[in-house]
């Protein structure tokens, strides 16, 4: 039962608002079909399967609001949810950021975020997968960790004020770490896909096997000032960490990097590089998302920073009124425009500098310079004339994504990762600032 089609899961929220006597009731239904296998050691360890629907009751008095869950929908459980969101609702205090609930939204179609190949996945393929990523890590005598994870899955929502929501959506994740057998190397692999006819678990194992092999016998250089190359596994979690921080609000209220001194935020300004243009769009083929917000809010194409000069900002529904600023829900992906060139490309126009595979533990240390401190791990190299010479220990970093995308040497072609588009980054003067003996 869990993936309903637009059809059943409307019927069954008709139902639930029919029971509602609350001044206003809002129902969502999210079900998923999934399946996952870990691997350790070459050895299958864990394999699952999820299966699950689950509805949520929001009901309201005035401005005050309860939440009750169930995952039957027989009609006397619905009608005991709803119940109990309203009980939940009464003895609550009031909110003092009530925002009314939203009548109809126009919605834009993304049918790419469903891949039918995806949604058909069997135990059998993965594993398949997971068996030629082992087999491969077994003839080279590497040691591997991996994970793979598919889901099919929709959500549904309906209101008392008129809104009707539904999208299905399929993803497929891989991680992989290898090994070498005395743990002095270390390769890591990561891919993110809606539709499986990308995927390739050997491909990508032979990445990491690769890394993992070249990173054994690691040299320690001096922490400092280096050019870097971050593949796009280790731009995407600085970049992430940036994207979730404009917050109009956080903004406005002087918690933020983008914080104006005096009041107010950075809206407009040129804060980076003119090659940095980051965008969402819930319709992109190469990573289609949902097309409205957890609250209902329609999710349109939003270009957040545009040559450098950051052009919107994410808020809301409250602060977008209280602010009188746009209303723009935050966005699940974002998409950085990038060049044509490859990590190996980049690498080859290097003269000195280290090429980073992935970073990890990243701590945030001052959210108003947005300065981050972190590791490497997984494969670091020293970089000379075009060439990687030999592998390096790894460093803790100091580093905010605001000074690195201000150093911008170069910006590589951007691939998919976590349900967003990456470029591998030439970065000038990144700031290392110790060893570390993890590998």
């Amino acid at each position: 039962m869990a993936i309903l089609s637009q059809t059943e899961a409307q019927d069954i929220l008709k139902k639930v608002l029919s029971f509602s006597t609350a001044d206003e009731c809002e129902a969502t239904l999210n079900g998923t079909i999934g399946g996952n296998v870990r691997s350790a050691r070459n050895t299958i360890s864990t394999a699952g399967a999820v299966d699950n629907v689950s509805l949520a009751v929001q009901s309201r008095f005035g401005k005050r609001s309860g939440v009750a869950t169930c995952n039957e929908f027989d009609e006397a459980t619905l009608r005991r949810c709803v119940q109990r969101a309203e009980e939940i609702a009464k003895l609550a205090p009031e909110s003092p950021e009530y925002v009314p609930l939203m009548g109809p939204q126009k919605y834009l179609s993304s049918p790419a975020s469903f891949a039918k190949r995806t949604a058909d996945i069997t135990p059998d393929y993965r594993a398949q997968q997971i068996g030629a990523s082992m087999a491969l890590c077994d003839a080279k005598k590497l040691s591997s960790a991996a994970f793979f994870n598919d889901s099919n899955s929709f959500i549904a929502k309906r209101n008392s004020k008129g809104l009707e929501a539904y999208q299905q959506l399929t993803n497929l994740d891989f991680t992989i770490t290898v090994r070498t057998p005395d743990g002095l190397g270390s390769g890591y692999a990561i891919a993110n896909y809606t539709d499986l006819a990308k995927f390739d678990a050997a491909r990508l194992t032979r990445v990491a096997a690769e890394k993992a092999a070249s990173s054994v016998k690691a040299k320690a250089i001096e922490p400092g000032k280096y050019t870097v190359i971050l593949e796009p596994a280790a731009a995407v979690e600085m970049l992430s960490n940036m994207m979730r921080s404009m917050d109009s609000r956080n903004a406005d209220e002087g918690r933020s990097f983008l914080s104006k001194k005096g009041g107010g935020n950075k809206k407009g300004e040129k804060m980076f590089d003119e090659r940095v243009t980051i965008y969402s769009d819930p319709t992109h083929p190469e990573v289609p998302d949902l097309t409205f917000a957890g609250d209902g809010r329609p999710q349109q194409k939003v270009t957040w920073i545009e040559k450098g000069v950051v052009k919107n900002l994410y808020t809301s529904q409250f602060w977008a009124q209280k602010s009188n600023s746009p209303d723009i829900p935050p966005p699940s992906g974002w998409i950085m425009e990038g060049g044509t060139q490859s990590t190996a490309d980049l690498i080859k126009g290097t003269a000195k500098g280290i090429l980073v595979t992935r970073l990890w533990y990243i701590r945030a240390v001052d959210p108003q310079t947005l300065l981050y401190t972190g590791l490497t791990r997984d494969g670091t190299f020293y970089i000379e004339n075009g060439q990687i010479k030999f592998p390096v220990k790894n460093f803790r970093f100091n580093e905010s994504p605001v000074i690195m995308l201000n150093n911008l040497e170069a910006v590589g072609k951007a691939v998919r990762l976590g349900g967003n588009l990456v470029p591998p980054l030439k970065i000038r003067d990144f700031t290392f600032t110790s060893l570390s003996d993890a590998v």
